[in-house]
């Protein structure tokens, strides 16, 4: 397809899988039987990711409890209250505290790519949580003995190592979440938050070669979980001129669920760089209607209006289930959407020519 499509990452667990993991939390299943579970929900979605002709598939995050703690999961240095994400339905999401050093990953991306690539054959990416994100559990009081820089340089060896070991597993793409970066604005609307977290992500991607940089990307989005977001209410403007100064190869941006899509079209053309490929979302996980192939496909020359079609690919806005007890969103409901994404995106490179 000379038009690349991918998904982003997460999709829903199946039912099994969801209470397996809410017994687990109580104590009431083994780490053995949630192990079989979690096989069992890998298995099916890839089948079913096979189903839809996508050129590329994820895992699914389906042993991750979510995208961005899954480096933290049976760390003994972290305590639960810790940064609190609030969402706009009035629902949260809270990041464990760092209380001891040093610091370091307990589980690296590479393990669930390579349990991945036991059930497809099929190019497999794998998401990875951004430095960035993070950084947020070093609390502002402060770690005794524990510096905050000491912590950033190792929080920096570990994300570069998380990257560099699913590099050489042979996966076919490394995406850094960044659903932070719209997030930042919110919190600091003069940016100095946004840079500092830009800054922090490059000292990782400039880790890697510029060839190697090819098969690393960004996703940005305003946050989905529950279908809710935390910043939507950001101007996409005010993001991109900096997210474009990551020193990525790719860029996975949430389009679909935009109410003005080509005002942010508008500010991609004008902010990104050469060498950078432009994936846009070309359908929303949060709304329930799943998009036909004709309106992929006029999304998908919407965009090429203003990206070059060798520099554009789609994907969806956002993962479809970032935490695993997250149900708002069916399983079929993504894999139907996966399905419009995947064949829009088709019609859409042959119209193109």
């Amino acid at each position: 397809m000379t038009i690349p499509t991918e998904p982003i990452g997460s999709i829903p667990r199946p039912d099994y899988l969801v209470e397996g993991l809410a017994r687990f939390e109580a104590g009431r299943l083994s780490p053995q039987r949630l192990g079989e579970l979690q096989e069992m929900a890998l298995a099916d979605t890839m089948d079913r990711f096979a189903r839809t002709g996508s050129p590329v598939v994820t895992d699914g995050e389906q042993a991750k409890p979510s995208f961005a703690t899954y480096p933290l999961a049976g760390l003994d240095t972290l305590a639960p209250n810790g940064v609190v994400i609030p969402f706009a339905d009035g629902h949260t999401r809270q990041l464990p505290r760092l209380t001891g050093a040093p610091f370091r990953y307990r589980h690296y991306a590479d393990e669930y790519l390579r349990n991945g690539k036991e059930y497809t054959r099929i190019p497999l990416k794998q998401a990875v949580i951004a430095p960035s994100a993070l950084s947020l559990i070093y609390p502002e009081t402060g770690v005794p003995g524990y510096p905050r820089e000491e912590f950033l340089a190792d929080l920096i060896t570990e994300s570069a190592t998380d990257i560099r070991r699913c590099l050489d597993a042979g996966v076919h793409a490394v995406q850094l979440d960044f659903t932070e970066g719209r997030l930042s604005l919110k919190l600091d609307p003069s940016g100095g938050l946004l840079r500092s977290f830009v800054d922090l992500n490059n000292q990782v991607l400039n880790r890697f070669s510029a060839e190697e940089r090819k098969k690393i990307g960004v996703h940005t989005c305003p946050g989905g979980d529950q279908d809710s977001v935390h910043s939507q209410d950001v101007d996409y403007a005010e993001l991109l001129p900096m997210l474009f100064e990551l020193n990525a190869g790719n860029f996975y941006l949430q389009l679909a669920g935009e109410a003005d899509r080509r005002r942010v079209l508008e500010s991609i053309r004008k902010h990104h760089h050469d060498g950078q490929r432009i994936f846009v979302g070309v359908t929303d996980p949060i709304d329930p209607r799943v998009e036909t192939a004709d309106e992929v496909c006029e999304r998908v020359l919407e965009a090429a209006e203003y990206i070059p079609p060798d520099r554009l690919g789609t994907c969806d806005d956002c993962g479809f289930s970032p935490f695993a007890d997250d149900t708002s969103t069916s399983r079929d409901l993504a894999f139907a959407k996966i399905t419009a994404r995947v064949e829009g995106t088709w019609l859409a490179h042959r119209t193109l020519g």
